[in-house]
């Protein structure tokens, strides 16, 4: 049972040891989602046969190959993120806002001034950016008459020889954490008392993974259109969380409440390699192939605890604060290879449909060379039982309305990246799939378009507060659901010249 907790959520592994890297870190940093311009946004980012657009950039570098003349665009987007938690029957919600720029590129056109447009009619290149995750959320879990405590983990650990300055030894100084000489053993007053106290645990992550693209396309007779990129990619996260419990009804004897912090920030630089194809058969049909190298990060980790408590003695009320040492650590990460396939369906002057499906096998991601020499054995295990080869669908279309006027939709489907049962258990999160539906129009006038879209996505993920117990006498945490929603508005304005 703690391996199901382990791998249940989105932020239990800040609970596991001092900010250890571990496949919590491999899927955070693997599971993306393309983004860039907002056309692309309202087709459901199916662009991998389509090209035309920098989104391609981030998907099928050859599509940048469809272009007739040069380009530049850019796009901010205005996101919405609501989450909303049950936790023992009781909801709760929090929204975060921001704008920002999801997309800036510039894409050059040289024509090689072919007679007959035979051969290379076209070399395009292109440099640009695509923002390809954002990590910014708030959220918060709350329950009452909670039957189980933080404390539990920390008295188990301490009961298995295992001591952490991080852990343990904040919750000894704050005199939550006990020790019976007479049993040899460590205890807190929840656990003996029987629990029953409420429970609040607050989340706030912010961050990005921006991708610089640097792209060369060819065109051969407007039939066959080969691409590389080079991706640098930018990654920024953080993340704090507090977990409080509070002794509301006064039943547990000495005990008034603790609070726990924990502060992770990660960031560095990664960079890879995109090469695609695609082919026009006809003129109407485009097939398109294209094939992701690992990520290759180098990381950084800054990681922190704290911890505060009142305790009510026969003699008075005491309230204890101690902050754990701070800890910075670098390593590296590879993340999974991906293969697209695609298919674009062009109806003449009319319009257009597309589609593309991506397969990323999330337990090939691996973690590398930590700076104490650390060789991550166990946990590359462990990603490679936890999670699966999964199948990412986008589709989209595109409606000519007037010369001027384009309308457009698309759908999402991101596969849950864990195993159905994973270290003999069932894993609750492998049903937890992403859903993203779209739509926008566009605005076209000479060498100007303006395009305007709008995103809705959603997903159901569970995790536990704090990290399971591995002796038997302390009841296993409650899973709580996350709904996670969001909300995007994204705004393109380019120029062809």
């Amino acid at each position: 049972m703690k391996k199901y907790v382990l791998l249940s959520g989105i932020a239990i592994f800040m609970t596991l040891s001092s900010g250890a890297q571990d496949l919590m870190d491999a899927l955070r940093y693997s599971n993306i989602a393309v983004s860039g311009t907002a056309r692309a946004g309202a087709m459901g980012n199916a662009f991998g046969a389509l090209g035309g657009d920098f989104t391609s950039a981030s998907i099928n570098p050859a599509g940048l190959g469809l272009y007739r003349s040069s380009e530049f665009t850019v796009t901010p987007i205005s996101m919405s993120t609501r989450v909303e938690t049950s936790y023992y029957g009781t909801g709760r919600e929090d929204s975060d806002y921001k704008f920002s720029l999801n997309n800036m590129s510039y894409v050059g056109t040289i024509p090689t001034f072919g007679k007959n447009e035979a051969g290379i009619v076209t070399v395009n290149l292109g440099a640009g950016y695509n923002r390809i995750k954002d990590f910014n959320s708030y959220s918060f879990i709350q329950g009452y008459n909670v039957n189980g405590s933080y404390m539990d983990y920390f008295s188990d650990r301490a009961n298995r020889n295992i001591w952490s300055d991080y852990y343990e030894e904040l919750a000894w100084k704050t005199d939550m954490l006990l020790y019976d000489e007479n049993s040899d053993e460590y205890w807190s007053d929840l656990h003996d008392a029987g629990y029953g106290q409420s429970q609040r645990k607050t989340y706030s992550r912010n961050g990005s993974i921006d991708e610089y693209s640097f792209v060369a396309s060819l065109n051969f007779n407007h039939k066959f259109y080969v691409g590389v990129s080079w991706g640098i990619n930018d990654l920024y996260y953080r993340e704090t969380s507090t977990l409080f419990e509070n002794d509301e009804q006064n039943n547990i004897p000495y005990f008034n409440n603790f609070q726990f912090n924990s502060s992770l920030t990660t960031w560095g630089v990664g960079h890879n390699f995109k090469f695609g194809f695609i082919y026009k058969p006809i003129n109407e049909v485009r097939l398109g192939v294209s094939l992701h190298t690992p990520t290759w990060y180098h990381l950084n980790d800054d990681f922190s605890t704290s911890m505060n408590s009142s305790i009510t003695y026969p003699d008075g009320s005491e309230s204890y604060e101690k902050t754990s040492p701070y800890n910075e650590y670098d390593y590296k990460l590879q993340t999974p290879m991906r293969a697209n396939f695609s298919g674009a369906f062009v109806i003449g002057t009319k319009g257009l449909i597309s589609a593309d499906y991506e397969l990323v096998n999330y337990g090939s991601a691996k973690l590398r060379n930590g700076g104490d020499g650390y060789d991550f054995h166990n946990e590359n295990s462990d990603i490679s039982e936890a999670y699966k080869t999964s199948g990412n669908l986008r589709v989209g279309g595109e409606l000519v309305a007037t010369s001027q006027f384009r309308l457009r939709g698309g759908f999402e489907y991101h596969g849950s990246p864990y195993e159905s049962v994973a270290f003999g258990t069932d894993q609750k999160n492998a049903d937890a799939n992403m859903l993203v539906y779209s739509g926008g129009i566009g605005y076209y006038a000479g060498k100007f378009f303006a395009d305007l879209t709008y995103r809705n996505s959603s997903i159901t993920e569970y995790d536990a507060p704090y990290a399971t117990p591995q002796m038997e006498i302390y009841p296993v945490p409650q899973m709580a659901s996350f709904k996670t929603i969001k909300n995007d508005v994204l705004f393109t304005l380019g120029f062809r010249f």
